[in-house]
């Protein structure tokens, strides 16, 4: 997932994403533990997506409270 495609999303939306994202974390792990894994670089983009995610989130968050602080 793109960062422009994520910041296009409503905070509601990469909430759904982030939830999704951390359950196929969970599920890559059992795969990489039980030897099931084909490719070695999904865990790696999951947990870049994620980070990403969480970025767009806490920009939003910072953004928020600026505005508050300025409405004062």
């Amino acid at each position: 997932m793109k960062i422009r495609e994520i910041r296009a999303m409503t905070t509601e939306q990469i909430l759904d994403a982030l939830e999704d994202q951390k359950e196929a974390m969970f599920n890559l792990r059992f795969q990489q533990a039980s030897g099931q894994l084909e490719d070695t670089n999904t865990p790696r983009r999951t947990r870049r997506t994620i980070a990403r995610l969480k970025m767009v989130l806490r920009e939003r968050q910072l953004a928020a409270e600026v505005a508050r602080q300025e409405g004062k």
